[in-house]
């Protein structure tokens, strides 16, 4: 016996069905259930909750960042006031040194200095000054110290920023194609060269350039000088010429040796990366070879190289001691050696902050960029 259907194709013999929850289609003649997912309009949560809560982390993020940068720079007012001071020897005899001087004049030096002080009482001062941007005076110079660092500081910043870019870029520029290329000629000749490099002393380093190129040796002539910044009587362009003539040999000491560090970071880091699916996939689609480095695997092994950078860029205020001294450098590095052989308490300590400061500074710049770069950080 045929049964008929009503008009919406159901048997009418049939038990009527529960009403299908909305966006769900009933079951066909295979008995499976298909569910029809609605698009989303606009409703809290989903991709409006995830992005909602990587903005609200972010500020939390870097207020924790921007909190351990100021603990780190009260650790640094704390470490630079007490660790000079075991520093053996008298300012003021050293001062004095080789001038008739009574014992009432030694006393009215300590007590112009305030070195008379109890130390607890020394230490608020300083700390006090410090926070205020009073670094002190300077026993040696006898000028405030925050105006011999002002003087000084644009030395080193010319020299080292250039020594910086320069290693930076290199050195990116050849861990990525050592690693790339890893196990060949020139991945061993390069790794070879750096390891090489980075276990050389800057200021032995320095001394060969200056008996090799300003000196002159066998038949190579000493076309360069053996220090200064400037030969004087200069102006326009031709001081600038000197100036980069002065500055061949300190710069190309940096980079020898800094350009190694950068080179092996950036390698070991992208080799990590090199064994990734997402690479595989990348040539799947029929990408070149050149633009999987360059697009996919090189930004995802930026993150320890980043690190890298900034902190060479920390470098650049604190410069470098012993280049500066090798080669007589009037920048910070010469300053702070000539400090500590006093020792200039007031310079010292100042220099100090401001060679840790500008790294404090720098670590929390990378901080901040790391989230942009990765947003699985600050999560």
């Amino acid at each position: 016996m045929s049964s008929t259907t009503n008009s919406s194709g159901s048997s009418p013999d049939a038990p009527d069905a529960p009403d299908a929850p909305a966006g769900t289609a009933p079951p066909g003649a295979s008995g499976i259930e298909m569910k029809v997912v609605a698009p989303w309009h606009g409703s809290p949560g989903g991709g409006a909750r995830t992005s909602g809560g990587r903005a609200a982390a972010y500020p939390a993020y870097l207020a924790g960042k921007l909190g351990g940068a100021v603990v780190s720079l009260f650790a640094v007012l704390v470490t630079s006031f007490f660790l000079f001071r075991i520093i053996p020897g008298d300012p003021v005899k050293a001062m004095t040194h080789g001038m008739p001087t009574s014992a009432e004049q030694l006393a009215t030096l300590r007590r112009q200095f305030g070195l008379d002080l109890p130390l607890w009482r020394q230490f608020t001062e300083y700390c006090t000054g410090a926070l205020t941007g009073d670094l002190g005076m300077s026993y040696q110079f006898r000028a405030p110290v925050g105006e011999l660092i002002a003087q000084k500081l644009p030395a080193t910043l010319l020299l080292t920023g250039v020594a910086v870019v320069v290693y930076s870029a290199l050195g990116l520029w050849l861990g990525t194609r050592s690693a790339w290329r890893h196990g060949g000629l020139g991945d061993r000749l390069n790794t070879g060269v750096a390891l090489t490099l980075w276990s050389v002393p800057s200021f032995w380093l320095g001394l060969l350039l200056i008996i090799t190129f300003s000196v002159g040796i066998g038949p190579v002539p000493g076309v360069f000088p053996t220090g200064g910044m400037e030969s004087g009587g200069t102006s326009g362009v031709a001081h600038v010429l000197d100036v980069a003539h002065h500055m061949v040999l300190p710069v190309l000491t940096l980079v020898a040796v800094g350009y190694a560090q950068t080179l092996l970071v950036m390698r070991s880091s992208l080799l990590d990366e090199m064994g990734g699916d997402y690479l595989t996939t990348a040539r799947a689609k029929g990408l070149r070879d050149d633009d999987v480095r360059r697009r996919h695997a090189v930004p995802n092994a930026l993150l320890p190289t980043v690190t890298m950078v900034f902190i060479n860029l920390g470098h650049v205020a604190a410069g470098s001691i012993l280049v500066e001294t090798v080669f007589s450098w009037p920048g910070l590095g010469g300053l702070f050696y000539q400090a500590l052989s006093v020792p200039d308490l007031p310079l010292v300590q100042g220099l100090f902050v401001v060679f840790a400061g500008a790294m404090i500074l720098m670590n929390l710049l990378a901080d901040a960029l790391y989230p942009l770069l990765d947003p699985r950080v600050g999560r």
